[in-house]
C-alpha cells in the first residue's frame, strides 16, 4: 500500500483524536482525509487540525460509513456498544480498522464482527496498546530469555487514581455497564491481554470478587448537594469536589495543565467553559450521586492452564493512575513498575539488575509510548505489505483477553463462583 496512509476517524474523542495526532508525529506515513462525531465543535476541530475538506465531515459514524470507501483505514473509536455495527459497516466498504477496546461487552457481538472479518482481505488491530511500549516489550523479553525460570506465580495491579474513576467511571462516558461496559472489560481487558502475551499461558478457571465501595448515595457526606457547585457544604473537604478536579488540582485542573479531561468537558478548554460545564453538565456531579453502577476495586484470581497462577486487582482508591507488576519465576523474579519506569531483575544467587526504561524509548508519553508505536507499527504493516507479528492483536487474539473480563464479571455477580474458561468460550 502506497504511503501516505489514509486515516477515516469515526469518533473524535479522546481516542479518536489521539490516534489523528499520529498524523502530525509520522507526517509521511498518515494523513488524516475525513472524520465523524456526533459532537459539531469536535467534527469542527479535527476539520481544522487536518485540513479536512468539507464533504468529508460527517454528524455519525454511521453516516460515515454509508459513504463508498473514503480512505485507507478507519478508526473506530465510538462507545463500546456501537463498535461491531460500526466494524461489519467498514469491512463491507473493504476499510483496514484501527478498532477502540474493548470490540464489545456482548460475547455475541464479538462473534458478529469475526465472522464478518472471515474471507475479507481487511486487517483489523484492536487497541491493546500495553503490547507495543518499551516498558512491557522489555519484560516480555527477559520472561522470555528465561532469566527467571519457568513463570509459577503473576501478580499485577491497575491504579486508576481517585480523579480518573471520578471522572470516567463516576461522572462520565464509562458510569453504567448497561450504556457501555463492565469496568473490568473496558478499563482491564488490556491488564488481560499483557498478562496473557508476557507469559504465553492460558486461563483454565477464574474467580473474582468487588463491588461499588465508595461511589453510591449512603456514602455522602452531610451537606453533600447534586451539584458540586450547587451549595455543597462538604466540597471544601472533598477530594473529589469536581472545581478541585478540572481547576484547581495542580495536576488536572486548568489552571495548570490542559488534560485530557479538560479536552472532554470542553473541545477548546479554557477556565470560564470549565467552569461553565461542571455547573450544568454532568462532570459536575456529585460523585456520591450518580447514575453509575460500575465497580470502584475488583480483584480476580486465575489458575492457568499449566497449574501456574495470576492475581490481578484493579482499584479507584490511588493518588496515580499506573500499573506495576511481580512476577515469580523457578529461576528468579523481576517487579515492574510503570510510575518509576524501573524494572528489577533478581536472579536466584546472582547480583539485583536495575533497568531504566527511560533509556529505552524516546517516547514514553500516551500509555508509555504505546499509542504511537501501535500506529506506527499498523502503518508500516499495510505500507510494506508484511505478515502480522507476535506483537500485532487482531480481533481472535483480543478476544482472550474478553473472555477472561466477561468471565470474572459474571464470577463477581455471582458471589466469587469460579467459572470455566472451557465452558465459558462455548457457551
Amino acid at each position: 500500500m502506497k504511503a501516505p496512509i489514509t486515516f477515516a476517524i469515526a469518533g473524535f474523542g479522546s481516542r479518536g483524536s489521539t490516534y489523528a495526532s499520529m498524523a502530525d508525529l509520522y507526517p509521511e506515513k498518515i494523513k488524516v482525509v475525513a472524520v465523524a462525531d456526533i459532537v459539531p465543535e469536535k467534527v469542527q476541530k479535527a476539520k481544522e487540525l487536518y485540513n479536512i475538506a468539507d464533504d468529508m465531515c460527517f454528524e455519525s459514524a454511521e453516516e460515515m460509513l454509508a459513504q463508498p470507501k473514503l480512505a485507507d483505514v478507519v478508526c473506530i473509536c465510538t462507545m463500546d456498544r456501537q463498535h461491531v455495527d460500526e466494524g461489519v459497516l467498514a469491512l463491507e466498504k473493504g476499510y483496514d480498522i484501527v478498532l477502540e477496546k474493548p470490540i464489545s461487552p456482548d460475547l455475541d457481538q464479538c462473534q458478529k464482527l469475526l465472522k464478518a472479518a472471515e474471507g475479507t482481505n481487511s486487517r483489523i488491530i484492536v487497541c491493546h496498546v500495553l503490547r507495543y511500549t518499551a516498558f512491557y516489550n522489555k519484560l516480555y523479553d527477559l520472561i522470555h530469555s528465561g532469566r527467571v525460570g519457568d513463570v509459577v506465580s503473576v501478580t499485577a495491579n491497575e491504579n486508576v487514581a481517585y480523579w480518573h474513576q471520578a471522572h470516567s467511571f463516576v461522572r462520565g462516558n464509562w458510569r453504567n455497564s448497561k450504556e457501555s461496559s463492565p469496568m473490568i472489560l473496558q478499563k482491564c481487558c488490556h491488564d488481560m491481554d499483557i498478562l496473557l502475551w508476557l507469559t504465553g499461558k492460558t486461563c483454565k478457571k477464574i474467580s473474582s470478587f468487588g463491588s461499588t465501595r465508595l461511589f453510591r448515595k449512603e456514602c455522602a457526606p452531610e451537606g453533600a448537594t447534586p451539584y458540586c457547585m450547587g451549595g455543597c457544604k462538604a466540597k471544601d473537604k472533598c477530594v473529589f469536589d469536581a472545581e478541585k478536579i478540572y481547576v484547581t488540582n495542580e495536576g488536572t485542573g486548568i489552571d495548570h495543565t490542559v488534560s485530557f479531561m479538560s479536552e472532554v468537558l470542553s473541545v477548546n478548554p479554557t477556565r470560564e467553559n470549565i467552569y461553565d460545564a461542571i455547573a450544568h453538565g454532568p462532570y459536575g456531579r456529585c460523585v456520591y450521586m450518580c447514575d453509575n453502577d460500575v465497580v470502584d476495586h475488583q480483584v480476580i484470581n486465575m489458575e492457568m492452564t499449566d497449574g501456574s497462577t495470576i492475581s490481578f486487582t484493579m482499584c479507584a482508591f490511588t493518588e496515580k493512575c499506573y500499573r506495576y507488576i511481580h512476577i515469580m519465576g523457578t529461576g528468579g523474579e523481576i517487579t515492574a513498575d510503570m510510575k518509576s519506569n524501573i524494572i528489577t531483575v533478581e536472579t536466584f544467587g546472582q547480583p539485583k539488575e536495575e533497568i531504566d526504561v527511560t533509556l529505552l524509548s524516546a517516547d514514553l508519553r500516551g500509555h508509555g509510548g504505546g499509542d504511537s508505536g501501535m500506529i506506527s507499527e499498523f502503518v508500516d504493516m499495510l505500507i510494506n505489505e508484511e505478515e502480522p507479528n507476535h506483537r500485532t492483536t487482531s480481533l481472535g487474539r483480543s478476544m482472550e483477553s474478553h473472555f477472561i473480563a466477561l468471565a470474572a464479571e459474571e464470577s463477581r455477580v455471582n458471589d466469587g463462583q469460579v467459572i470455566d474458561l472451557d465452558e465459558f468460550r462455548n457457551k
